[in-house]
């Protein structure tokens, strides 16, 4: 049976998955309201776990070392509860393999092979190239779909990383490539990255440390 992770952990844990977050995006990625997710925000403020910073016009909070370690803390005490830990760390196994996957899809929609040259950078020209970039893309979108289904069965707050990945794929097949690896919107890539910190965080993975020895 799922777990639904306390108000407290949900929100300090959406500010770390997602880098830097305002209060709308927290509420919207936990489905906490909005004056909850503001005032725990605010809590969090001063206990020193969370602190506001501003880039290029935009900004939100973001978490501080006490703030990680408070996460980290919590993340365990909630695998251990839950006995949740045996079906992340499968999960995480699974996932590692479909990492390479998605890596090399969006290498691919970055860069195509023209002339033998394997660094041009792809202008989106050839629809054949970037067709079978998108069904690569579809097809990960599918193993991710039965990914987190087995997440969510023990942890709810695992909930919407499909469903975020199939819309920004949905845009993308619409002619919108941004969609695929684009930066400051729920692309593809995006969301697949905040997964990938979701997983390492929760097992408590130094990032970088899921790749060594291969």
């Amino acid at each position: 049976m799922t777990h639904a992770s306390a108000p407290e952990l949900s929100v300090l844990h959406a500010v770390r998955v997602a880098g830097v977050a305002n209060d709308a995006a927290v509420s919207r990625r936990t489905g906490i309201d909005l004056d909850t997710a503001s005032e725990l925000l605010q809590d969090f403020e001063a206990y020193g776990w969370v602190t506001r910073v501003e880039f290029a016009g935009t900004g939100g909070w973001t978490l501080t070392e006490r703030g990680r370690e408070q996460d980290s803390r919590k993340l365990g005490e909630e695998l251990d509860q839950t006995g949740a830990r045996t079906t992340v760390e499968r999960a995480h196994k699974e996932f590692e393999t479909l990492n390479g996957r998605l890596v090399r899809a969006c290498t691919d929609w970055q860069l195509r092979s023209v002339g033998g040259d394997r660094l041009t950078s792809n202008d989106h020209s050839d629809k054949q190239w970037d067709g079978r970039v998108l069904d690569e893309l579809t097809a990960i979108g599918a193993e991710l779909t039965r990914l987190i289904g087995v997440l969510v069965s023990v942890l709810g707050r695992f909930d919407g990383y499909a469903d975020r990945f199939d819309a920004a794929l949905t845009r993308a097949r619409a002619g919108d490539g941004q969609w695929v690896t684009g930066v400051g919107v729920a692309s593809c890539h995006a969301v697949w990255m905040e997964l990938h910190e979701d997983l390492l965080s929760t097992l408590g993975i130094a990032r970088g440390a899921d790749q060594e020895g291969r």
